[in-house]
């Protein structure tokens, strides 16, 4: 006999992952502010290996339209602004000799819709990993009535389940606004 309750949390615990991909996707989305984040997909050529740009330099945000990198080992310099180069950022970095600097240039109105539509585009990839968790959840607690379940306890699990489902497609569109306000802000 299935627990309702160790159902209901499966597919919640589901759901709170796809909201958190959600985020980490936001998160690497440009909004016309520096963020350390933008970064994250910079592979560095570093002793014969890939590794990530933050584990060959410090990166920071003096203020809102710049990124400082500095490098732990001068000798990597070139490696960096390179990778950077190469990355999809489509950034130009500076060097001054000390920091290489990336400078965040404002969003045009056309890159601005187009970087809205990518947000949309993430929003509906998490809304469908949501709905896929319910769906999933629901056809445990049907299966489970087969194995004894009783259907009224069953139902109640599917109502508790609709409404965790609705919760977190409110907060996934919740976060789909903001990141919206965050690029369209000039």
């Amino acid at each position: 006999m299935l627990d309702v309750k160790v159902c209901l949390n499966e597919a919640e615990e589901m759901m709170d992952l796809a909201i958190m991909h959600l985020e980490e996707e936001y998160s690497h989305i440009r909004a016309g502010k520096a963020n350390p984040h933008l970064l994250d997909c910079v592979r560095v050529s570093s002793y014969g290996s890939e590794v990530p740009l933050n584990n060959v330099a410090t990166i920071t945000t003096p203020d809102l339209r710049t990124i400082n990198i500095k490098p732990w080992d001068k000798s990597m310099f070139s490696a960096i602004e390179k990778a950077i180069i190469d990355s999809p950022v489509g950034i130009m970095p500076a060097n001054n000799g000390e920091v290489i600097i990336v400078a965040i240039p404002p969003l045009t109105g056309e890159r601005r819709q187009q970087l809205v539509k990518q947000c949309s585009h993430e929003l509906e990839t998490a809304k469908i990993s949501i709905r896929n968790a319910r769906r999933d959840a629901i056809d445990q607690l049907k299966k489970s009535i087969k194995d004894g379940t009783p259907e009224d306890v069953a139902k109640d699990g599917e109502e508790k389940l609709q409404k965790i489902h609705d919760k977190y497609i409110k907060k996934a569109e919740e976060l789909f606004a903001a990141k919206e306000k965050e690029i369209m802000t000039v």
